[in-house]
């Protein structure tokens, strides 16, 4: 039987001189936080806090239940951007000068990504 190697699949990342302005990324990829993907975050980056894993502590908080780990919130934000804006074509994360948490993120709630292009420049 004479197999053919598979074409090569072209990267979905842009190069610098794609990247428009004003440009909204509206990502595709989404996904459903659980709560074994906030425990295994939170334990594998020793972070104690018992808003993220204690279900007894945070049923006394304001929300009444555990809150996402703010830093597993913001690594999947950067994940879920990865195939749109520099998978294949970027050795780097894109710059982010201001990250805020303007809402908690709870076990079960899906999370969906836009990124708007504000500047581009190459680096120094």
């Amino acid at each position: 039987m004479n197999r053919q190697a598979p074409e090569e699949k072209e990267m979905a990342g842009l190069y610098l001189e794609e990247f428009v302005v004003g440009h909204v990324f509206q990502h595709t990829l989404r996904k459903t936080v659980t709560e074994s993907d906030n425990m295994l975050f939170s334990v594998m980056t020793l972070n104690p806090q018992p808003l993220h894993i204690d279900f007894d502590f945070a049923a006394r908080s304001e929300w009444g239940k555990p809150l996402v780990n703010s830093l597993f919130t913001l690594g999947l934000m950067i994940g879920i951007s990865v195939n749109d804006i520099t998978v294949g074509t970027t050795v780097a994360n894109l710059g982010m000068k201001e990250t805020v948490f303007p809402h908690p993120v709870f076990h079960g709630d899906t999370v969906r990504v836009e990124t708007t292009v504000i500047s581009v420049r190459e680096s120094r």
